[in-house]
């Protein structure tokens, strides 16, 4: 039997393998722009659990499937509690033997890694606390669509260091772009989750000011100032964070061409000025669905492999 291959974080792959799911990300939405069919999973089951909900994670998932060919279980919390109605290892070795790949949005990457560990079947990460290696796909997706190869450009992230910032310096240091980050005191990114040691200068640089982290950056992007969890830390953090909005100021310091990303929801006023999340150098409704390309190149190739490219 073949050693079975994981998506937990974006460590999991090697530069090459994300030149061939770029690649061929592109292709597979060129066949959905044009009603051309691709349903290379026909007859495969996708395992959807999910402990944090998700508008955008659902959707891409269940309806890219679907377009693959597949068939789709959603599970929420009523449906399955890992770890608390039965052990993790008990529900992989149950779900596992029923689907052909799971999908989990969770909190602990403890728990997805746990779930890996006991299944059959391929287990994707939909989000966890730590990392969230589908929706950096899909923005690195979005950044070559756009503006050509990433590599060599600078990324600049603005807020909290979590799962997001964790796994854009992953990414940087993978794909060799420079990732700028700003973040209040007692939010930083821990280098040591992310890499497992210190980041590499080359690639990684901290900022006091976020206008300095912005400075020169060919693509600037944020995510919410209180993620799901930390709900209790909400007024907190509105306070600390204050100074750390994207704004058409920030923008402004960026390259004339500079995107700008977020991975939604997004709160106007809070983390960014609607000026910059409406205005013309946003690309977040593209990122949104790209989320559904990449998400479905990255399940046909856990699956089946690489496929022959046109």
């Amino acid at each position: 039997m073949s050693t079975i291959k994981h998506y937990l974080q974006f460590n999991d792959f090697s530069a090459d393998e994300y030149a061939y799911l770029l690649q061929r990300a592109a292709t597979l939405k060129k066949m959905f722009k044009s009603y051309e069919k691709h349903q290379t999973l026909s007859d495969r089951t996708l395992a959807m659990i999910f402990e944090k909900a998700s508008t955008r994670t659902r959707v891409s998932f269940e309806a890219g499937m679907y377009q693959l060919g597949g068939y789709v279980v959603h599970l929420t919390t009523n449906d399955s509690q890992l770890g608390r109605a039965e052990p993790i290892a008990d529900s992989a070795r149950v779900i596992s033997r029923m689907v052909d790949i799971v999908m989990i949005r969770t909190f602990e990457q403890a728990k997805i890694e746990t779930f890996a560990e006991y299944s059959r079947v391929p287990v994707i990460n939909g989000l966890t606390n730590e990392f969230h290696p589908c929706q950096i796909l899909a923005d690195i997706f979005t950044f070559i669509e756009n503006r050509g190869p990433i590599q060599g450009k600078t990324v600049a992230w603005v807020g909290d260091g979590n799962n997001m910032a964790n796994t854009w310096l992953q990414a940087a240091q993978l794909l060799d772009f420079k990732l700028h980050i700003s973040a209040p005191s007692g939010y930083e990114l821990d280098e040591k989750l992310a890499l497992g040691g210190k980041a590499d200068p080359q690639h990684f640089q901290t900022f006091a000011n976020p206008h300095d982290a912005c400075r020169g950056a060919d693509l600037v992007t944020t995510d919410v100032w209180t993620s799901m969890g930390y709900e209790e830390e909400n007024a907190k953090r509105q306070k600390a964070f204050a100074d750390w909005k994207v704004d058409t100021e920030m923008m402004a310091l960026a390259q004339p061409d500079a995107l700008f990303m977020h991975c939604l929801p997004a709160h106007r006023g809070e983390e960014v000025d609607a000026d910059v999340i409406d205005g013309p150098q946003s690309v977040v409704w593209d990122e949104a669905e790209n989320r559904m390309h990449v998400q479905k190149a990255l399940m046909e190739y856990l699956l089946i492999g690489r496929q022959p490219q046109a």
